[in-house]
């Protein structure tokens, strides 16, 4: 019985995967699987396009008149053929199957590990690709060494924009009628299905060549909300020299996927690498709402540290773009992570949602997303007390609040500014923020003549802070640089961007060359 429900209900199979003795292929359904898959899927399609368009799509049948007595009826005789053609699809599909030898196989795999998840299991299920809802769990939210106790989850406090009161009833309607409709299919367009159905077969291909030729292995996680998280682990230790004893986890953008995301730079570096989804992204569960990301990303911190064995201290957080609010809530839950390296990321989601959208919406924006969807990556940041490097692209089109090519309006500026701010609160104060202001508006020329004209000496500036550190302590914000000259504030101020942020002569989109993957400076102690 068991059989029949997976050959009827059971997942698409896409690929059977190399191993040492057999040659991977992707799987080719015959005729009739093929017609009932295509069926199911336009059917689901349809479905989702008039629940998102219900809206429009009542008010439409009512016009028409299909909700009187004979309209219902109308409805009623449509949704039962629909019924009638699905379930049709359905056994179709079936029938398909359980004709088809690699599908029974595959079958037979699934039951036995979704029975007894045993590593003998785990491995036979590994050789196979499919729709990744059906895969057992590998990890659960609450496997920790310490017998399942949790500790409080740190936050970076409340920034709702004002108080409550009967004036702000409307607008916390409409903002909340706003994010969850357009806007967070806005912000996170790799969640909706759209987006999956479209990347989908670009996932599989770059699936495929992870696991064939990387030896990349996946694993589903459980979160404490009960999402499921889709995730790759590549394991270096032992062959990879001294990188391979590093584990950098992946952060993707706001389209991005493991599989075809900022996972490549690590790889290409020689890390252990550990690539995850995000919740509605591709294998993973969920919708990427800020506190579902928060328990995904520590679910698979969790994971990294208990199941695969690597201590915070050789953990690396790496993050694209969006993915920067999941790096820095993880930095600052887990303070002794190794270090911090954020590519093309912004301070706060506030600002930037505004300027992309329509002005006379602006006030409506930017209180939505403070409400409902407040991405504060410097106020996260600012509590990890370990090094970071900013990477900022020179091009960016997307973190910008004005013209594309204008540097200076690039968000990863006010990420900088603010963390040096809460930092080195007396050298980067009132005095000094307008020449670092003039110092992110150049680029890499510019800024090493300003570097020049102010004489910076690295190796002094660096002695000074050093110095400091060793005669009081290195806990953050430290107070150097109190009753320094203002020229040698000057030089310290711009020493220290000079060494949190580089620029790539890039567009947002570009893969992030090795180089930049690097451990950031600190203060020696």
């Amino acid at each position: 019985m068991a059989t029949i429900m997976k050959l009827l209900f059971g997942p698409r199979l896409f690929r059977i995967l190399r191993t040492d003795t057999t040659e991977g292929k992707m799987y080719e359904p015959n005729i009739i699987e093929s017609g009932g898959n295509k069926v199911i899927s336009t059917l689901r399609f349809c479905w989702s396009l008039s629940y998102w368009t219900s809206p429009f799509l009542m008010a439409f049948l009512y016009r028409r008149g299909f909700f009187s007595s004979e309209g219902l009826t109308t409805i009623a005789r449509f949704l039962l053929y629909v019924s009638i053609f699905y379930v049709t699809a359905v056994l179709m599909r079936g029938i398909g199957r359980c004709t088809n030898p690699d599908y029974i196989a595959f079958t037979t795999v699934l039951i036995a590990a979704q029975r007894s998840f045993t590593e003998s299991n785990r491995r036979l299920l590994a050789r196979y690709d499919y729709e990744f809802w059906a895969s057992p769990i590998s990890f659960r939210w609450d496997q920790v060494n310490s017998g399942g106790s949790r500790r409080t989850m740190v936050q970076a406090g409340n920034s709702e924009p004002g108080s409550f009161s009967i004036k702000t009833i409307p607008s916390s309607i409409l903002g909340y009628i706003a994010i969850h409709t357009v806007g967070r299919r806005l912000i996170f367009p790799g969640a909706t299905s759209l987006m999956n159905a479209l990347i989908e077969p670009a996932l599989i291909q770059a699936r495929a060549k992870l696991v064939e030729e990387k030896n990349g292995q996946r694993a589903k996680l459980l979160t404490e909300d009960n999402n499921e998280i889709d995730t790759m682990f590549f394991d270096r230790r032992g062959i990879a020299g001294k990188l391979g004893k590093t584990l950098v986890i992946s952060c993707e953008g706001n389209a991005g996927y493991y599989e075809i995301g900022s996972t490549v730079t690590p790889l290409d570096a020689g890390y252990s690498v550990l690539g995850w989804n995000h919740p509605g992204f591709a294998g993973s569960s969920g919708v990427p709402f800020p506190e579902q990301e928060q328990k995904a990303v520590d679910t698979v911190m969790q994971y990294a540290i208990n199941k695969l064995g690597f201590t915070p201290d050789n953990i690396v957080l790496f993050a694209w773009s969006i993915g920067g609010y999941s790096a820095t809530w993880a930095a600052m839950n887990y303070p002794d992570v190794k270090y911090v390296v954020l590519d093309a990321t912004f301070d706060d989601l506030g600002p930037l949602a505004v300027a992309k959208m329509p002005e006379y919406f602006s006030n409506l924006v930017f209180y939505s997303i403070k409400k409902y969807f407040d991405l504060n990556n410097v106020a996260q940041l600012c509590k990890y007390p370990g090094p970071v490097l900013l990477i900022r692209r020179s091009r960016d089109e997307v973190i910008t609040t004005k013209d594309p090519l204008s540097i200076f309006s690039n968000r990863g500026n006010d990420l900088l500014i603010q963390l040096l701010q809460y930092r080195y609160p007396n050298i980067v104060d009132s005095t000094t923020v307008g020449l670092l202001r003039e110092w992110v508006a150049n680029e890499r020329t510019g800024q090493a003549d300003l570097l020049s004209e102010h004489q910076v000496e690295p190796n002094f500036c660096e002695s000074v802070i050093n110095s400091y550190v060793e005669a009081h302590s290195f806990t953050y914000p430290l107070e150097v640089g109190e009753g320094l000259p203002q020229a040698q504030k000057n030089q310290l101020a711009l020493f220290l961007a000079s060494k949190y942020m580089e620029d790539f002569d890039s567009t947002h989109c570009s893969p992030l060359p090795t180089s930049f993957l690097h451990e950031p400076w600190s203060p020696k102690y």
